[in-house]
């Protein structure tokens, strides 16, 4: 049964949605919406069977991705996409990515009836977002755009079964058009593109900012799997001046790099550095043995690429130098890149315009990525909205306040219309 629109109770939906995601979903404690995976597929298929009962048109690009939209919508002039992912990282919280979807649904919801009152709206519930599973972000938007790069499709899965293409294939994309590099939207339909989402830090929080926007998105480099190979040996029996050490190769490498971290600090650089995953052999390893081997990532963020680069080169060079120094040597996998966008001047303009006028909005630069910049760095005019998060993200404890959110989903309406 289709339910008028104009009857929903916009708080009632986005909480029953919310609720509905997470239990189906659930993983323990958090939530599991892999890309391209089970999880995710649950996830889109109660946002179709939603949208069904609320009468709104759905259907499914050629990457996979869901689109939502307004069936009373006629107008071919080019449209305003608001949306976010709809995976997860594993047994990560509810609200990242879900939001900005669910936020898309109450904006056409609201728009019923006067829909000319706005541009053209559609909803874009995108998928493989999250870089957890394959190692590699935005899979669902950049093979969209056509900018997917091939060798991605080849990438294993992160517990070793099977590879992205096949996952993709399953849930019904066009692997040979991905593979291309084919669009599988015109750009010039785009008009602009918009995403809510919760902030994925403590600033909000403790500058008790409810709402914020967005004004770039810092770009990283990063190699998910670095080896460190020195040599094996008795804990006991082999003098400093003759081990080969992988693990304190890596101790040194990290303290080096942070030292210079903490430099281009000091000069107004814009930068993070992070090594997420750092494990000897769990077959080999014991109390008694010098680490021979040990397997570590990399990853450095910036709003700046020439900063990403420059980080990025001393790193290899303090690698050369441990190298020659501890007896090692550093076997680097694909480095992968993820350019910096900037948010549309013109509509953070317009945003700050809509907001009344007993909120002042703030302004912040993302740490962490977001869909939002492969449009960007496409030429689609973007930006974004930051809701308050409590207990930051990527795990089970997010917790983002209704109100702040549907104040974050009033403030997008009201620039989408001019009201």
């Amino acid at each position: 049964m289709t339910v008028c629109a104009t009857s929903v109770d916009t708080r009632a939906l986005a909480q029953s949605l919310f609720s509905e995601i997470r239990e189906a979903t659930r993983d323990g404690l958090g939530v599991t919406r892999e890309s391209y995976g089970a999880g995710e597929n649950t996830a889109l298929r109660i946002l179709e069977d939603r949208a069904e009962e609320l009468g709104l048109g759905h259907e499914r690009d050629r990457a996979g991705n869901l689109w939502l939209s307004l069936p009373e919508e006629t107008r071919t002039e080019p449209f305003v996409a608001i949306g976010s992912h709809a995976d997860s990282v594993p047994q990560g919280g509810n609200y990242d990515g879900l939001a900005g979807i669910v936020a898309g649904m109450l904006m056409l919801l609201q728009l019923r009836g006067r829909h000319e009152e706005a541009p053209p709206l559609r909803v874009l519930a995108l998928r493989g977002e999250e870089s957890a599973w394959y190692g590699k972000a935005y899979l669902g938007s950049l093979s969209l755009l056509g900018k997917l790069p091939a060798a991605t499709l080849t990438r294993p899965h992160r517990d070793g079964t099977g590879v992205l293409g096949e996952a993709m294939s399953r849930c019904g994309a066009d692997v040979e058009a991905i593979q291309r590099g084919e669009p599988l939207v015109d750009l010039a339909h785009i008009a602009a593109y918009l995403e809510l989402h919760i902030e994925q830090g403590p600033v909000m929080v403790n500058r008790g900012w409810p709402v914020a926007l967005v004004t770039g998105i810092r770009g990283n480099v990063r190699h998910n799997l670095i080896r460190c190979i020195g040599e094996t040996g008795h804990s006991g029996a082999v003098p400093r001046w003759l081990r080969k050490d992988a693990l304190l190769a890596i101790a040194e490498l990290l303290s080096r790099m942070d030292e210079h971290w903490r430099v281009l600090l000091q000069m107004g650089m814009d930068l993070v550095m992070t090594t997420g995953i750092c494990s000897t052999s769990a077959q080999s390893h014991a109390v008694s043995v010098i680490p021979g081997e040990v397997a570590f990532s990399f990853e450095v963020r910036s709003q700046d690429t020439q900063t990403l680069e420059r980080f990025y080169t001393l790193m290899r060079e303090e690698c050369q130098a441990i190298e020659r120094a501890r007896g090692v040597r550093f076997e680097f996998d694909e480095r992968l890149f993820t350019e910096p966008a900037t948010m549309d001047a013109g509509w953070l303009q317009r945003l700050e315009a809509a907001a009344p006028q007993d909120m002042k909005l703030e302004r912040m630069a993302s740490g962490a990525g977001h869909d939002a910049a492969v449009f960007a760095n496409a030429g689609v005019p973007s930006a974004m909205v930051f809701i308050r998060n409590e207990n930051g993200s990527h795990n089970p404890h997010e917790a983002m306040d209704t109100e702040d959110f549907l104040t974050g989903v009033a403030l997008l309406a009201r620039a989408l219309t001019g009201a």
